[in-house]
């Protein structure tokens, strides 16, 4: 071997760990390019403001990363495109109305809180663009709360603001006529930016599926149970098939299943532990949005499932290659000859 050759140094101080073909950048834009059918939606509905958010949000979080490793003195990640991903995904989870503070406020957390605090990218242990909303809904209720009409019904509803089909849903009041399977379906509703139209985000979600960057178990998973779930339980006033198919289609869920809880560094590595973590987070989502105090349960849903996803790794063992049954018996009888010895 060449003594010029350069050493591959690997870090295995966190996770995950995954080989691949592909690079940190190569992935980061194409979940980015998987997101803009979504936001073409959102500027097709509300007119440019979307955007100003999305470029507002995305500028802030690459700022706040450079800023906060050049402060810490530490090399320069924005090129990877973790940061302006965080920030496009905050984005994509703010009502469209937002004023343009409320992502550069967002991003500060969700950057420099979140992921930096912790080591930066692959060493936080929560979803940064999640927990950037869970600070914002916290912290300002009634601007999270607010969502504009769409441009297809301006001319149809009175005002500037309305609710939104899953208020109305859980709210215990019929939903509106203009508020059905269509419209759920292409985006002519109210909602956060990223959660209009199921169509532009399952093809978004088939992009990720065939470039491999995300596999089918989480959002399979996760989609599946919250099916299972409605339709067993239903609400009155509805059929049950039909309450099933409204809540894949409202609010936040195909958003979070496929651009969420799909997030590397805090779901399960582990085949069949992406499957459970897939199924504990449909599980929360039906809970929240049948007994929280929000009719919307996707964000702390993820977040909750976030935290135990390192215990969902250690419950499914991964097979050790080159490893036999004798080598492990003999580890485990010298840890235990040596807890004997220090006694």
């Amino acid at each position: 071997m060449s003594e010029n050759k350069e050493r591959i140094v690997l870090d295995v101080a966190y996770q995950p760990q995954v080989r691949t073909n592909t690079d940190t950048k190569r992935i980061m834009l194409n979940v980015i390019l998987a997101l803009l059918p979504a936001l073409a939606v959102a500027v097709w509905q509300f007119g440019v403001h979307p955007l100003v958010l999305a470029v507002v949000s995305m500028a802030s979080a690459v700022f706040f990363e450079w800023g906060y490793r050049k402060l810490m003195k530490k090399s320069n990640s924005i090129g990877d495109l973790s940061a302006a991903l965080t920030g496009l995904l905050l984005a994509m989870v703010l009502p469209s109305s937002a004023p343009w503070w409320l992502p550069v406020i967002g991003s500060f957390f969700a950057i420099v809180v979140v992921k930096q605090l912790y080591g930066g990218i692959g060493k936080n242990f929560l979803n940064p663009a999640l927990a950037g909303r869970a600070f914002l809904l916290a912290s300002y209720a009634a601007i999270m709360g607010k969502y504009a009409v769409p441009g297809s019904l301006a001319g149809t509803v009175d005002g500037v603001t309305m609710a939104t089909p899953l208020s109305y849903m859980y709210g215990g009041t019929a939903l509106p006529e203009y508020f059905n399977f269509k419209s759920m379906f292409l985006g002519t509703i109210p909602g956060c930016i990223g959660e209009l139209s199921t169509l532009a985000l399952l093809i978004g979600g088939a992009y990720l599926l065939i470039t491999k960057v995300i596999s089918w178990r989480i959002p399979g998973a996760y989609i599946g149970t919250v099916a299972l779930l409605c339709l067993i339980f239903g609400k009155e006033g509805y059929g049950n098939v039909e309450w099933m198919v409204y809540n894949l289609l409202a609010g936040g869920l195909v958003m979070g299943a496929i651009f969420m809880a799909t997030d590397y560094a805090t779901s399960p590595v582990t085949l069949n532990g992406q499957l459970l973590y897939g199924v504990g987070c449909g599980a929360l989502t039906v809970l929240i949005r049948y007994f929280g105090g929000f009719p919307e349960g996707v964000t702390y849903a993820i977040l909750i499932m976030n935290l135990c996803s390192w215990a969902i790794d250690k419950g499914f063992h991964r097979h050790q290659f080159g490893v036999t049954k004798e080598d492990i018996a003999a580890e485990k009888a010298a840890k235990k000859a040596a807890k004997e010895a220090a006694k």
